[in-house]
């Protein structure tokens, strides 16, 4: 039986970057998430509603914050923490795959939320 010729069997063979070959974060898709989070069947309709209401709590405060007139960016982002944390526990069990994407994204989002000139885009 003739041997096959595999790189393993090379022992010349070049050893790959591993710093190369890591990809880069991919770009968040804000828009993909809110519509995979509306579409879940993991979370109630009440319970939606309860979410988007504290979501627009905290973009309140973003916005205020970028005025110069909200709280600190610590006390903004605990409450970031804390409002993933919660959808992230609804999420958990029955969307794992969307669980996984947020917390994915979770330093994206917040970078997203504290600068002003991306929060200005959202």
């Amino acid at each position: 039986m003739p041997a096959t010729d595999t790189a393993a069997e090379k022992p010349d063979a070049p050893a790959t970057d591993t710093a190369a070959a890591t990809p880069a974060p991919a770009k968040i898709d804000l828009e993909q998430l809110e519509d995979r989070l509306r579409n879940t069947d993991a979370i109630g309709f009440f319970t939606k509603l309860s979410l988007k209401n504290e979501v627009d709590d905290l973009l309140t405060e973003f916005g205020a914050y970028h005025k110069n007139k909200g709280p600190e960016l610590a006390s903004l982002k605990d409450r970031f923490d804390l409002l993933l944390l919660k959808v992230l526990t609804l999420l958990q069990d029955n969307d794992k795959k969307l669980s996984e994407d947020i917390v994915a994204s979770r330093d994206q989002i917040f970078g997203l939320l504290s600068d002003p000139k991306q929060f200005a885009k959202l």
